[in-house]
C-alpha cells in the first residue's frame, strides 16, 4: 500500500515532491523548513523559533496520516551552521517524550533565511 499525504496545516510543497508518503506501516515525511503554512513564508528569524515551526509542520503531516511524534523512528536534521546545534537541540527535545528517534545532524547550505530543515520517518503497527 502506498498513499500520498497532503494537509493544508503544513506548507505546500515548493517543488515536485509530496509532504509525505505512507508505505505500508512506514511514513516518510519530506524535509520541512520553518514556513508558516498560513502565511507561506518563514516567520521566525532565530533557531528556536524556526525549530518550533518545523516541528509543528512535521506534526501536522504526521497527524494527517494518523501518526504522532512518538511514532517517529528516524530524523534527518540539516542546520545552516553547526554553531546552532545546542539551541536547536534544546527546542527539538521538547517535541518527544521519553524515547527519542535515531538522528543524523549535518551542517549544510539551506534555502535563503532557513536555519534548519528536518525530514522524518515514522512507523506505526
Amino acid at each position: 500500500m502506498k498513499r500520498v499525504i497532503q494537509t493544508a496545516n503544513a506548507p505546500k510543497p515548493v517543488g515536485p515532491y509530496s509532504q509525505g508518503i505512507q508505505a505500508d506501516k512506514f511514513l516518510f515525511v519530506s524535509g520541512q523548513v520553518a514556513i508558516d503554512p498560513a502565511k507561506g513564508k518563514i516567520v521566525a528569524s532565530d533557531i528556536r523559533g524556526q525549530t518550533a515551526q518545523v516541528m509543528e509542520n512535521l506534526k501536522a503531516i504526521l497527524q494527517a496520516a494518523g501518526y504522532t511524534m512518538s511514532d517517529v523512528i528516524q530524523a534527518n536534521v540539516y542546520l545552516s551552521s553547526m554553531t546552532l546545534f545546542s539551541e536547536f537541540n534544546t527546542e527539538y527535545a521538547r517535541y518527544f517524550d521519553k524515547e527519542f528517534p535515531t538522528r543524523a545532524t549535518v551542517g549544510i547550505e539551506l534555502m535563503p533565511n532557513a536555519l534548519v530543515e528536518i525530514s522524518v520517518v515514522a512507523y506505526k503497527e
